[in-house]
């Protein structure tokens, strides 16, 4: 495929958003001569952090639409930088790109890991979750974002402290609710604080990997609690890296080739 450099003639690069690496490579590339980001986000937070480079809002109808939208823009490069359970994207971006004739890197940050002092119960889905909790009746603190909160509905007898960007609405109907409004970084005195103050026995949450969220389960740790922990699920096999400075030079070193047409 021919690439349509922009009007600095700048290589267009998609990159699949919603994450802080994302942002954090949008950041690392606006200055650049050689290519020229643009961020998708899947919509699903009503106040992003917001970038000085193009954007678009929204889905683009599986990985036929993806392909389509990357031929009708001419994009040259596709990065896949989306949270590690956003395996739907992932897999449309591997499948646009292949049809497309595009090259895609993924940023894949490595799950986090146990060590001495964990007490982690590891699970695959958020069904098997909400049952790893246990029958007995105990305070929750959900950290799992809004999305798959209504499987904790089959738990009703547990006390919750869901932790979510947005709001929650209906999405949890549990008799014992409490909403947290908050986007990490968060400190670990901070999460150590809130977990004996609001008397929490058990932590769900998602083994999404990165610092930004990683004090909560230090704080577990410190406080001996048990964490109920979703594995990241199964990606598609593509060139991937592990962080943002992996992703600059992989397209600063294709972006510097002869034209591919």
């Amino acid at each position: 495929m021919h690439v349509r450099p922009d009007a600095e003639g700048r290589q267009p690069v998609l990159i699949l958003g919603g994450t802080t690496e994302a942002s954090a490579l949008v950041r690392a590339l606006a200055p650049l001569h050689d290519v020229a980001p643009i961020l998708s986000l899947a919509g699903r937070t009503l106040n992003p952090v917001t970038t000085n480079v193009p954007s678009r809002i929204g889905g683009f109808g599986g990985a036929d639409g993806l392909a389509a939208w990357i031929a009708d823009n001419r994009i040259a490069y596709v990065v896949d930088a989306t949270h590690p359970f956003a395996a739907i994207i992932s897999r449309n971006a591997a499948a646009a790109c292949a049809r497309a004739g595009v090259p895609l890197l993924a940023i894949r940050r490595p799950p986090w890991t146990r060590i001495a002092g964990d007490t982690w119960i590891e699970v695959d889905d958020m069904a098997a979750a909400a049952a790893a909790i246990g029958p007995a009746p105990r305070r929750v603190f959900l950290t799992i974002g809004r999305q798959e909160l209504g499987a904790f509905a089959a738990a009703p007898q547990h006390d919750y402290v869901a932790r979510t960007i947005e709001p929650i609405g209906d999405l949890l109907p549990v008799p014992r609710l409490t909403e947290m409004s908050a986007r990490g970084p968060f400190a670990l005195e901070d999460e150590i604080a809130f977990l004996r103050e609001a008397g929490i026995a058990v932590l769900v949450t998602k083994n999404s990997g990165g610092s930004a969220t990683y004090a909560k389960i230090a704080a577990a740790r410190e406080l001996g609690l048990p964490v109920v922990i979703v594995r990241q699920p199964e990606m598609p096999e593509v060139p991937s890296v592990s962080d943002v400075k992996g992703a600059v030079a992989w397209l600063l070193d294709r972006s510097s080739e002869p034209d591919r047409s």
